[in-house]
């Protein structure tokens, strides 16, 4: 025999090697597991039949157990939704209330600087309107960032504690 013909030998004497111990382990599993089997059948403390209404008895219980929290789940979660209705209810108004009080207040500077402007005579010139030193000195209230920003702050404010009523 060759070298050729030697390496080709063992080739195939490991493929049969292989073969038979792939067989035999698939027979050893087989005959385990029925073995396994015999002595659960034989050693189980209930008969099937005891076992299956065990069995159809938990799931009952599991399935009326579930219905429950599912009944619960959905009472809280329309209580959530219907307070987040109400909070956003109040603080849609709030901010409705907050602006047009901003707006109006806006409005009614801006209408008494128009007013002053007429009563000067048409003071403005080259579209320049009256400034708020002018308005000051003159008596009345200037529109400044100031005051915007504490209207501003307040509204805050009023989020801020109407989320606290709340929480």
């Amino acid at each position: 025999m060759n070298s050729q013909d030697r390496t080709q030998f063992d080739s195939n004497q490991a493929k049969t090697d292989e073969n038979i111990n792939t067989k035999d382990f698939m027979i050893g599993a087989l005959i385990g597991g029925m073995v396994g089997a015999a002595t659960a059948l034989f050693l189980a403390p209930k008969s099937g039949k005891e076992l299956q209404s065990d069995l159809s008895e938990k799931a009952a219980l599991l399935k009326e157990k579930s219905g429950q929290y599912r009944e619960t789940a959905m009472t809280k979660g329309t209580e959530l939704a219907n307070a987040a209705k109400e909070k956003t209810t109040v603080l849609t108004q709030s901010v409705t209330k907050q602006s047009n009080e901003l707006v109006n207040k806006v409005k009614s500077m801006k209408d008494a600087q128009n007013g002053q402007a007429a009563a000067n005579g048409g003071a403005e010139e080259n579209g320049e309107a009256i400034s708020n030193e002018t308005l000051q000195a003159e008596g009345n209230a200037p529109v400044n960032d100031a005051e915007i920003q504490m209207k501003l702050e307040e509204t805050k404010k009023a989020f801020d504690e109407t989320e606290q009523k709340y929480n």
